[in-house]
Formats: C-alpha cells, structure tokens, sequence
C-alpha cells in the first residue's frame, strides 16, 4: 500500500514536518494519530475540512486517527489566528457545541469497532490540580521560548492575556495523554498550530523519552488570496441547518478555475490521475470538473441523496430547464399580507439576505444584475406583489448564480 505521507504531498496537504524521513518512516506501518477541534461554535466550517480530509485519509490508508473534541481547551481560549481574547464560554456551550461537531465529523470518519476514536480532552483537562500542573509540566517550558510561537507573537501588540498564554501546556499535555494512553506518535494541524504541536512532542520527550512527530497543513486561500470558505454569506458552515446542502453545492461550482484541480486534490478521495485528468480541462469544459467537484464534496459533506438534489436543482436553474420546483434551492418566506402590499425589488433583495443592504441592491438592480423569474428587473424599485407568483413562487436572482425562492406564509 501507498505511504500515506507519500500522499500527502501529492494532493498538497503538507506544509511542516518535524522530520519527513522520520516521519515517513514511520507511516509506513499503522500508527494512531490525532488532530484536535475546539467547540467554538455548534459547526466546524469549511476551514477545518483540510484536517478532516487527512484525518480520513489516514484511515483509509490503515492508521487509527484520533479526533480530540476540545472541550477543556476552549474553556481557556486558542489565541492562534486571533487579534483579540476569544469570548469566554460556559461549559453548557461548550458541551453543546462538542455534540454537533461529533455529528459533522462522523460523516468523514467511520467510528465503529474503534477504527477511530472520537474524545473530549474535558475528560482529562477539567480535573488537573493546578498546583501540581505547573509542578509536573509548567516547569518543563521556557517563556522565553513561548513567546518566539508565532500564536503568542502575533498578539503581543494587542495583549495575550495569561489564560490564553496557558493555552500551549493544555495542548502539549493532550500529546503526552494521547501518547502515554493510547500509543499516538502524530499529531497534525493547521500551520497556526506548529508552535503547540513542537511542545507536545518536546514535553513527551523530556517526560517520556520518546520521539514524537507533527505534521501541519497550509492555509488554504482561493486563487484571488480569499481565505477557504469566506463569501459575501459570511463562513461556509458543514451544519445544514447553518449552510443549506445546495449553498454548499453552489460554493464549490462558485470556484474559479484556477483553483478546481487544487481543490479535487485535497477536498475530494478522487484518484490523482482523475484529479489531473478533470483538471486539464479548459474552456467551457471546466464545468464538468466543476460539477465533479461540487457533487463530490458536497457527497462527503452531507451524503449522497443531498449531493444528487443539489446537482438537479443546479442543473435546473442553470441548464435549458429554468424551473425552480427544486426542493433544495435556498428559500425565504414572506408574510401574507406584508407581500399583498407589495414590496419594492431592492427592499425584497436586502430583506432576503441577497444583498447586505439596501444600497448595495440599489447598486445591483441599476446595473442590471437583479432577476425575477429569470427576467431582468428593469427597475431597483419596482414593486413585486403577489401577481409575480408563478406555482406558488417566485424566484429572484442576484448576479449569475445567486438564487433564493420566495414564498408566502
């Protein structure tokens, strides 16, 4: 079988290695390895999926992957990537948030016979005796050296409170439990982890005397500098009930074409010579690997029955049929009476979230970028009433591919 280290760096996923020759030693036989989530919010965004692809992959490949639900450490905060202190959370929110991501995850990683583990870090974090913590494992870090992760860095400017400076021993101490309980020799990440996965691996070697290993991945940026997973909505959500299956269908076809083979690599389990293969296309062409793309992600995400309803409604507002009977296209709904009166076009675009106000959709109803079943609104304040339903509908475009149903309550 292949190293999986090997496919890695085909498909783009590595950016630093504690030893490559170590650690693709190492992944030739099946190891445990770990990547944790904080519960920050009741969803992990399109941001995590790179992690969570690995993660994946590494069980495929025949490893034991570890997903470690940080509820212990997001009662103290990650300060990577942050300009400010994260909001403090209760242990209510966070247990709820840790519930949904379990959800999430277990579409991407099978959990049964435990082929993966799925933990909280809560369960070993929230009962340490601080005393002894810092007896046991605080003396074995150098603030000095701290202060050089680029986590802590970054914030001296705008103020590193001492509850998130704690943050890396909570971290480098999961790597130690993870390793003394259950054999992990890997823990991976985002490029803003390096720093917390170095102590980890430095705090088992001085305990432990064993050599452990870090692998972390890139920030992954559209071709026009984006960050992954940010539109004009705000973060592309894997909870359905926060992005609808068909927006994130919609996401994945959004992207420029530039950036599609790059993506197959990395987002979907598609072989490297299919990858290569759709991503050689040019022209009209790309939309096929657009499509591939779309249906494979969204598959993954939310299941295969998802993934066809999103594929037919796209086919439907963007091929011959301009229908909009399809269940899965983004809805609002509007008060009977309030729609009776009728409600000038761009108030209707700001009001169902198409525009982030109502300059902006005067802006884009002047320049013709405003659809109401397919037909171009002429006017920014042209009144739309209950005469413009068609089958109980009607449906409003913002620019090429923004759709949204309008129905009545």
């Amino acid at each position: 079988m292949e190293n999986i280290f090997d496919i890695f760096e085909e498909r783009g996923f590595i950016e630093q290695v504690t030893d490559r020759k170590l650690v693709s030693s190492l992944l030739e036989n099946p190891i445990t390895c770990y990547i944790g989530f904080d519960p920050t919010a009741s969803s992990l965004h399109l941001g995590s999926l790179v992690p969570i692809m690995a993660l994946a992959h590494m069980q495929r490949a025949g490893h034991r992957p570890i997903a470690l639900v940080g509820g212990g450490t997001t009662l103290v905060g990650d300060p990577s990537g942050k300009t400010e202190i994260r909001p403090i959370m209760t242990r209510e929110e966070i247990n709820h948030n840790a519930g949904g991501i379990k959800k999430q995850l277990s579409r991407f990683i099978d959990f049964s016979g435990e082929k993966a583990l799925m933990m909280n870090n809560a369960d070993w974090l929230a009962d340490l005796n601080y005393i002894d913590f810092l007896r046991d494992i605080g003396r074995h870090f150098s603030v000095n050296r701290m202060l050089t992760a680029e986590s802590y860095r970054a914030r001296m400017k705008t103020g590193l409170s001492f509850i998130e400076f704690n943050y890396m021993l909570l971290q480098a101490y999961d790597f130690l439990h993870l390793f003394k309980h259950y054999g992990c020799r890997l823990q991976m990440g985002g490029n803003d982890q390096w720093g917390n996965i170095l102590a980890g691996a430095d705090l088992t070697r001085r305990l432990e005397g064993e050599v452990i290993h870090g692998i972390t991945f890139p920030l992954i940026t559209t071709s026009t500098g984006i960050k992954m997973g940010k539109t004009h909505k705000g973060a592309v959500w894997l909870d359905p009930g926060m992005t609808s299956p068909y927006d994130y269908y919609q996401y994945w076809i959004n992207q420029d074409d530039k950036d599609i083979e790059r993506f197959l690599a990395l987002f979907t389990f598609l072989s490297m010579e299919e990858v290569r293969k759709l991503g050689s296309l040019k022209g009209e062409n790309t939309r096929e690997a657009k499509d591939v793309l779309a249906y494979e992600a969204t598959k993954l995400c939310h299941g295969e029955r998802e993934a066809e309803r999103s594929a037919e409604a796209a086919r439907q507002l963007f091929g011959a049929d301009k229908s909009a009977s399809a269940e899965s296209i983004p809805s609002y709904s509007i008060d009977y009476n309030e729609f009776e009166e009728g409600i000038p076009a761009f108030v209707l675009y700001e009001k169902t979230g198409l525009c982030k106000s109502r300059g902006e959709a005067r802006r884009l109803l002047s320049q013709g970028g405003g659809y109401i079943n397919n037909k171009r609104i002429e006017a920014f304040d042209r009144i739309i009433d209950l005469k413009d339903m068609e089958n109980d509908l009607i449906l409003l475009r913002a620019g090429k591919k923004r759709y949204l149903k309008v129905s009545v309550l």
